[in-house]
């Protein structure tokens, strides 16, 4: 069988799967391309072309910086603590005591709980009237009276990363604790023979085997937080004041809230292109990473 027959034969075998992806994402990429450069309405009118106006006036806007810093500093938070949390986890979790394996499928809960069922939960957890949070504070002696922690600018965002690790941090501790499992018992048992202590053992000898696995949990959950929206969108709306309003919740006001289809097209071309520049140089760094080890 010729080498040309072969390769024919593979892309035939996957001209239904091309025929899909083009039709469900590559008429709609372009079309929105083609919506970004005009004033187009959601409802109503077709619209007139107009250059580069749209992206122009997104990219200077204020609303468009503010829901940047308010996304970036989202994404940082949320998946800092969430690579902290998930690797203290899995430490956790590999080591040997009674009802560790109730523990491990306890701690697949929060991921597993779809993100609206998530949101809803922490919405009553902190609800000003008769939250969870407000009544455990109240009765500790750390605050005088409930608090509205989603309706408060100053302390909306962070109730919204607290509920993100919540429900995203046990992902992050799968992933290490797999790798766990791939770490030499007798490498440590001859760091521990040697007097290295636990701080030198985790450096020394887990987190090599660790470096790799949880380069992937980044790059995945850094993504997703800069993509970020259902949450955010049960929880908050984008409010208090905006305080919480990533690119995605301004992408589906400019173009559905407000009904300028034109201009909510180019901004969401213009976060695409964010998260593609974010996911390349994560690949870099990935390649690289593949090619020191």
């Amino acid at each position: 069988m010729s080498a040309n027959w072969i390769s024919t034969r593979a892309w035939l075998l996957m001209l239904p799967l091309l025929v899909v992806m083009v039709s469900v994402i590559g008429w709609p990429l372009v079309d929105t391309v083609r919506l970004s450069f005009t004033d187009a309405k959601l409802v109503g009118t077709a619209g007139s072309f107009v250059g580069i106006d749209n992206y122009e006036r997104m990219l200077t806007g204020s609303n468009f910086q503010r829901a940047l810093v308010t996304t970036t500093w989202f994404a940082v938070v949320s998946v800092a603590a969430e690579m902290v949390l998930g690797v203290l986890a899995a430490l956790l979790l590999n080591q040997q005591f009674r009802g560790r394996a109730a523990l491990r499928a306890l701690m697949i809960l929060p991921w597993a709980l779809p993100t609206v069922v998530n949101a809803t939960l922490w919405r009553l957890i902190y609800n000003p009237e008769y939250g969870a949070l407000s009544a455990a504070l109240t009765q500790l002696g750390l605050i005088d009276s409930y608090r509205s922690w989603l309706g408060e600018p100053g302390s909306a965002l962070t109730a919204l990363i607290i509920a993100d690790c919540w429900k995203n941090f046990p992902l992050v501790a799968l992933i290490a604790l797999a790798a766990l499992q791939a770490v030499p018992r007798d490498i440590t048992a001859a760091a521990l023979v040697d007097g290295a202590g636990p701080l030198n053992r985790f450096r020394f000898v887990v987190m090599p085997y660790l470096a790799g696995p949880l380069l992937v949990a980044l790059v995945l959950r850094t993504i997703e937080a800069f993509k970020v929206f259902d949450i955010i969108w049960v929880m908050t709306r984008g409010g208090p004041a905006n305080s919480t309003r990533t690119l995605s919740i301004l992408v589906y006001q400019e173009a559905f809230s407000f009904q300028r289809a034109g201009s909510g097209a180019s901004l969401a071309l213009i976060v695409t292109l964010l998260v593609t520049v974010l996911a390349a140089a994560y690949a870099a760094l990935l390649r690289r990473a593949a090619g020191a080890s």
